[in-house]
């Protein structure tokens, strides 16, 4: 017996069990206990969002196996949550903050009227302008190809041009002619040095040298409709957006004024002393969720 007493083995399976029996005693209670119910709103939940993705239904099996696959993620869930996996967790922290923001969110009017509507685009009304539209065509002249020729070459296309001679210029994939395009399309083609050029130029006259990000141009303008003010049947969807969208913020930024209000800020300096913290602006303290407006003009 004394020489069992004595063996090494023993005294390391026996300082096994109080270890264990010790852990146990420690995090007794700490363990996901409960049940799991899984309500008929939940399958429901889980049936649409199976037809939205897949347009069907689920069948019998597919659905027990979303069953199953939302009861492992609430049983882990809850597991994580005893073992303390979600305390001090950023991602987690930001996704609870965001559900508080849709929350906040919700609480903003979301049906405005025609009368709102047109009050907001006359006080925003250079948001909304119809761009300017234009017909032209014009003879590209590639400077690389001309060189030390190029003003002579320049002078006399424009001297044959004034006269109602045609200029065949260099070959581009630049298009020769547009119609009826608009402005923002001529920049995205022709570059913005060229579109600020075409609105000066008089109808149905050839140019003088353009310059643009390719090149040299001559360029006749043949119709030319000015940018307007827009009408809310135009830009409606868009005006009502980006109301919705100012009042979302706004709504938020008096959510949170008021739930700052409940808080006092103190920030730990260099000398370790805590000192409050000036009062932050809602708009500071606020944290996009969709980003910046864009009303798609």
């Amino acid at each position: 017996m004394r020489r069992w007493l004595r063996e090494p083995l023993l005294h390391f399976l026996v300082l096994g069990a109080l270890l264990f029996v010790a852990y146990g005693w420690i995090h007794r209670g700490t363990g996901a206990v409960g049940e799991i119910v899984v309500a008929r709103a939940q399958v429901d939940s889980l049936r649409e969002q199976f037809t939205r993705s897949w347009q069907r239904e689920p069948t019998s099996a597919e659905l027990q196996g979303l069953i199953d696959g939302w009861v492992r993620d609430e049983a882990l869930y809850r597991e994580g949550r005893a073992l303390g996996l979600d305390v001090d967790d950023p991602v987690i922290r930001r996704r609870v903050a965001q559900k508080v923001e849709f929350l906040a969110d919700e609480l903003t009017p979301t049906t405005p009227t025609n009368a709102e509507l047109q009050a907001w685009l006359e006080q925003h009304a250079d948001d909304y302008r119809v761009d300017a539209r234009y017909s032209f065509e014009q003879v590209y002249f590639d400077p690389s190809r001309h060189r030390e020729r190029l003003t002579a070459d320049l002078d006399s296309a424009g001297r044959a041009l004034s006269r109602g001679k045609t200029v065949k210029g260099d070959s581009t994939m630049l298009p020769s002619v547009m119609t009826d395009v608009p402005a923002y399309d001529v920049v995205k083609t022709f570059g913005s040095e060229f579109a600020a050029a075409l609105a000066q130029l008089r109808v149905g006259e050839w140019s003088r040298p353009v310059e643009s990000g390719y090149g040299v141009h001559f360029v006749r303008p043949t119709a030319r409709t000015e940018s307007r003010a827009a009408t809310l049947d135009e830009v409606g969807e868009a005006v009502e957006r980006d109301l919705l969208h100012d009042r979302t913020e706004q709504g938020r930024k008096r959510f949170y004024a008021a739930l700052l209000d409940k808080y006092e800020v103190r920030i730990e300096g260099d000398d370790g002393k805590l000192r409050i913290a000036a009062p932050m602006e809602p708009a500071a303290a606020a944290v996009p969720a969709g980003g910046e407006a864009g009303s798609g003009r």
